[in-house]
């Protein structure tokens, strides 16, 4: 591949924005989230094998690539997102909640 067609990586250009007092901690949530995405991606493609083998179908490459959601399998995964999205975040939700509650009160 020459210079010429090769991609660069895209970068975000500006300042990052930062949602905490210290930004360590918007640097450890970040973190946090992307190892929650990649864990979301290992348990849906974990699901795929287990609806593969039920099926008796062998898991290979191509079967894990190839296999077609139904919409009652798509729901069942969003809800388990939903869920697992909510038990990561709930220190943060919790806190939001509670700073939502003082603002209102005061």
């Amino acid at each position: 591949m020459s210079l010429e067609t090769q991609e660069r990586p895209k970068v975000a250009k500006g300042k990052r924005p930062y949602f905490f007092d210290d930004p360590s901690v918007d640097k450890v949530l970040a973190i946090v989230m992307a190892l929650t995405g990649e864990v979301s991606v290992l348990r849906d493609r974990l699901d795929t094998h287990e609806k593969l083998a039920a099926d008796k179908i062998w898991p290979t490459a191509e079967n894990v690539e190839s296999f077609e959601l139904t919409e009652e399998v798509e729901n069942e995964r969003d809800g388990r997102r939903s869920a697992y999205l909510g038990r990561v975040m709930r220190i943060i939700t919790e806190e939001l909640e509670r700073l939502k509650r003082d603002a209102s009160a005061g």
